[in-house]
């Protein structure tokens, strides 16, 4: 059996712990509709969302900056968002002041003024929360790190589906989760269980 190696956060001595809530802002990317039913539905993807809203909900009490990020493909698609099918989860919907970042990318910063907004606020800290983990949640987190944001992303929090792998059988959610998982807490952010290990 082999043992985790060290990873490059902590040859590079960056932090282990997470910002605290009060001091970061909430990025909650796609926390839509899309992934609830349908051809594009995510394992425990009802959990997440639960999850999402705690989170929502004490960002909110902090009075901590929230941006609601929500991918945009066009009409007739899985993540048209002037329908119902992309529309952002009730248990997460945007309050009136929230911005709502339309994005094309899976990274959102990409053609977006999302690093704009965060600037104008001062973030240096950013909890990244919502879907897929493997996809948007992956090139999100890179993308802050790139812009040199310190990330968190609480596990819980996320959520993706099984996809067919190289060699012709299929990856599990489970294992595509946690290798997605590792593979941002090696160096792009802090990757905790849940909301829990957030301080306020």
């Amino acid at each position: 059996m082999s043992t985790a190696s060290t990873t490059l956060r902590q040859i590079a001595g960056l932090p282990a712990t997470p910002a605290r809530l009060s001091e970061s802002a909430l990025v909650i990317v796609d926390a839509q509709n899309t992934y609830r039913g349908g051809v594009m539905q995510l394992v425990g993807v009802e959990p997440a969302l639960d999850e999402c809203a705690r989170l929502l909900a004490r960002a909110r009490a902090l009075k901590t900056p929230v941006i609601h990020i929500q991918h945009d493909s066009g009409p007739g698609s899985p993540y048209d968002v002037r329908a119902e099918i992309g529309a952002i989860a009730d248990k997460v919907a945007p309050q009136a002041g929230e911005p709502v970042v339309i994005k094309n990318y899976p990274n959102s910063f990409i053609g977006t003024d999302l690093d704009a907004l965060l600037k104008a606020k001062g973030v240096k800290n950013l909890v990244v929360a919502g879907f897929m983990t493997h996809m948007c949640i992956n090139s999100t987190a890179r993308g802050a790190f790139n812009l040199g944001y310190a990330v968190t992303v609480p596990s819980a929090a996320t959520a993706t589906r099984a996809l067919p792998a190289p060699d012709g059988g299929v990856v599990g959610a489970e294992a595509l989760q946690a290798a997605a998982l590792a593979a941002l807490g090696d160096l792009f952010a802090v990757v905790v269980r849940d909301t829990s290990e957030i301080p306020d």
